[in-house]
Order: structure tokens, then C-alpha cells, then sequence
């Protein structure tokens, strides 16, 4: 509120001033004014967007968990894109980001992967952007060069407070270790000390292989099936899981929120919000700014 009123005295005073410089006609000066007028519009665009975050979840870290649809490569390609994509987004904007877990796909991307970003109101920003996301392009796996659809899932839970009691019994969990799978590189491990755990009752599957010791696997497992658990009950009682689990049915035509189109022509646009974007390259390398945006504004109003 205190920033909010010092913007608008700032406001009245270089008002003031841009009036005194265009009777003096000073054309450096009113420059300068307008210029502070555009810092000034920006301020208050991030005043507005923080008034679409005071949920008590969106201030939380976020994990984001990444399915290919059917199609094979195609769409596991897709997958490993938008992981790219949302990764690039964070740390530009210098938020730290972990790969939790990562399953390979036969030929290239990944089938699902696990990242968790941290950062000031990551869960808040991103919590729109859970859903079917889908690409068209001209296939760099076939050799016809032919046009293909792919599609892929995010879904984004809050990273829940350790305060947070959230009661899983023993008997409710399948406890599985394993092997990672592929080379996984100098960020996944690949003895057996991954740790899958299924929730019996919900069925969520969370798995973790970033870390060598099995036991903060397990840990970290745990981490994600309380945030898991925690936004499923949330949604329940929003009568939204319904809704939520029927999209996550199928990853394929009709359910998705975003498309980004390669070919025939360039356009990334957002069937929720209608927004659109011409150029997808960006968009891929993460500037997302804009659809975060108008998905609080449009989403949450």
C-alpha cells in the first residue's frame, strides 16, 4: 500500500513538472519525464500482478512434472522442449532450478521428468500452467519431412511448508528402488538408489534419482508426495478433481491449454486466455512472461 501511494505522489509530481517543461518548451527535459513515466508503468503492472498472488500456496516453490503424450519420440522430443522451456524461463530470472527425476526416451527427449524451481512466487506464477500443451512442426525425425501434432503434460504443485501436516501411513505406500534409467549425465545418478513411491489410495507415483544416498531419495520423495497430496486435497475440495484427473486422461486433441504451431505458420497461442504470440522461437527459449500474465489476469479474476 505504501508503494502503491508513493508511485502515485511520484506520479503527480512529474505531472507537474511535464507541465512546467512544456510550457518552457524543454524538450530534454520532458524526455527524461516521459521516461520515468515508462519505469513508473512497470512498477505498477508488477504492483498489479503481486494483487493476483495472495493465495496463501503462492509464494511456494514449485515442482513441475512433465508427460509425453502417444506418438513416441515425437512427443517425448516435445516433453524434453518444454522442460527446456520452463527451466530457461527460471533461470534467466535467476531462480534455481533441480532435476528431480528423469526417465529417457527410447530415441531422444524424455518420457517424464521431475524439476523443482525455487524462487520468489514460483508456485503463484506458474500454477496456471498446468495442462496439455501442443506442438506442430515439421517432424525432425522423419524423413518424409512431414507434418506432425505432438503433445506433452505439465503439472505444477506447490512445494508444501515442512509445517504443513499432511498424515501418509505406511500402509498406504509401495515402496520401489531401482536403476536410472539412460546415461542421465553429471546431474542424474544412475545406481540403484533411485526410490519410486506409490500412494495406494490416490495412486500418485513420485519418484527421485538426482540424489547418490537412497535414503534422501526417499526423502525427497516424501517432500513431493506430501506437496502432491496437499494440492490433490486442495482441488477436491474446490470440486476440481474431476476435471482435473479427466484432462490428465488423455494427453491428446481437445484438452489442451496452449498451442504452438511451427508450421504452416508461427503463432504459440493460449485457448484459455486467447493470447498470442508470433514468434514461438522466443517463447521456447522462455520468455513465457507475457502468457503468465494474462493466465493470472484472465484466470484468476
Amino acid at each position: 500500500m505504501d508503494t502503491h501511494k508513493q508511485s502515485e505522489n511520484e506520479i503527480s509530481e512529474l505531472y507537474d513538472i511535464f507541465q512546467l517543461a512544456k510550457e518552457e518548451n524543454d524538450k530534454q527535459l520532458i524526455h527524461e519525464i516521459l521516461e520515468k513515466f515508462i519505469n513508473l508503468k512497470k512498477i505498477f503492472k508488477k504492483l498489479e500482478i503481486k494483487c493476483f498472488l495472495s493465495n496463501e500456496n503462492d509464494t511456494l516453490d514449485s515442482y513441475l512434472e512433465f508427460h509425453a503424450g502417444a506418438g513416441g519420440t515425437e512427443s517425448q522430443d516435445w516433453a524434453q522442449m518444454l522442460r527446456r522451456m520452463y527451466m530457461k524461463w527460471a533461470s534467466d530470472r535467476g531462480h534455481n532450478v533441480e532435476l528431480i527425476s528423469e526417465h529417457k526416451g527410447d530415441e531422444a527427449g524424455i518420457k517424464s521428468s521431475v524439476i523443482k524451481i525455487s524462487g520468489e512466487y514460483i508456485y503463484g506464477f506458474l500454477k496456471t500452467e498446468s495442462g496439455i500443451h501442443r506442438l506442430v512442426r515439421i517432424s525432425p525425425f522423419d524423413s518424409g519431412a512431414r507434418r506432425h501434432t505432438s503433445f506433452a503434460s505439465v503439472w505444477v504443485y506447490p512445494v508444501i511448508n515442512e509445517d504443513i501436516d499432511i498424515e501418509v501411513l505406511e500402509k498406504d505406500l509401495r515402496i520401489d528402488t531401482y536403476r536410472s534409467s539412460g546415461a542421465g549425465g553429471q546431474h542424474v545418478n544412475t545406481t540403484d538408489s533411485a526410490v519410486r513411491i506409490t500412494h495406494l489410495p490416490s495412486k500418485i507415483v513420485v519418484q527421485c534419482q538426482n540424489e547418490r544416498s537412497q535414503h534422501k531419495n526417499k526423502e525427497t520423495c516424501m517432500n513431493m508426495l506430501k506437496a502432491r497430496l496437499y494440492e490433490y486435497e486442495i482441488q477436491k475440495r474446490k470440486k476440481e478433481s474431476e476435471d482435473i484427473e479427466s484432462s490428465k486422461s488423455e494427453i491428446g486433441w481437445g484438452h489442451q491449454i496452449r498451442s504452438y504451431v511451427l508450421h504452416p505458420y508461427r503463432m504459440v497461442k493460449d485457448n484459455r486466455t486467447n493470447y498470442e504470440n508470433s514468434n514461438p522461437d522466443k517463447v521456447l527459449d522462455g520468455e513465457i512472461d507475457e502468457f503468465l500474465e494474462n493466465s493470472l489476469y484472465k484466470l484468476n479474476a
